[in-house]
């Protein structure tokens, strides 16, 4: 609730001052279906092809304090895959240069210290002017308050492809607020 207001009453009128008319690359964007990412093993990843499930996105990095998330991340996906939830994990070398591996590392490493079995996408920038589009879309829809500001930074998306909620680094995947919100956006 404080999210929301805090963007209508700050962001959304600080966004009109500073954005101008300037386009963004999102404009176009009506919901997370519009994107894609490359899967760590080069294949499209469109998230449109997980239509009608609820989707969380998580940039990771396999030199952080947080790394451990992988594990509960894993968690979390095998609780909650047979009821349609997908993972996403976005490693990314924004923060502290804590990514620095090739994808061949990446993907051994995730597999190997965490039995990673969940989706993992090559490596991509999630903040500042390189952000990748779906990133940006997730700040324009939730608020600058919602960018990731570290590692393990996790966007909720509902399935009608809305960005619908985000959790900060330190929250972990199997909080019970985090677990809630996902089963609320199951079937009933």
């Amino acid at each position: 609730m404080l999210k929301k207001l805090f963007y209508a009453l700050v962001c959304v009128p600080l966004g009109l001052v500073c954005g101008g008319a300037k386009a963004t690359e999102t404009a176009d964007a009506k919901t997370a279906y519009d994107f894609s990412f490359t899967s760590i093993t080069g294949e499209p990843l469109p998230l449109s092809q997980f239509k009608g499930k609820p989707i969380l996105v998580v940039n990771t990095a396999s030199e952080c304090g947080f790394t451990s998330q992988y594990k509960e991340l894993e968690e979390l996906w095998e609780k909650y895959k047979e009821r349609g939830l997908v993972v996403i994990a976005v490693p990314s070398n924004d923060f502290g240069g804590q990514e620095p591996g090739s994808a061949e590392t990446i993907k051994e490493f995730c597999e190997v210290k965490f039995g990673v079995s969940f989706y993992l996408t090559e490596k991509y920038h999630v903040k500042g002017d390189e952000a990748h589009p779906f990133y940006k879309h997730a700040r324009e829809k939730l608020g600058a308050l919602a960018a990731p500001k570290w590692n393990f930074h996790k966007y909720l998306i509902a399935p009608d492809g809305q960005v619908t909620d985000w959790y900060a680094s330190t929250t972990s995947p199997m909080d019970k607020r985090v677990q809630e919100k996902i089963e609320s956006l199951f079937p009933g």
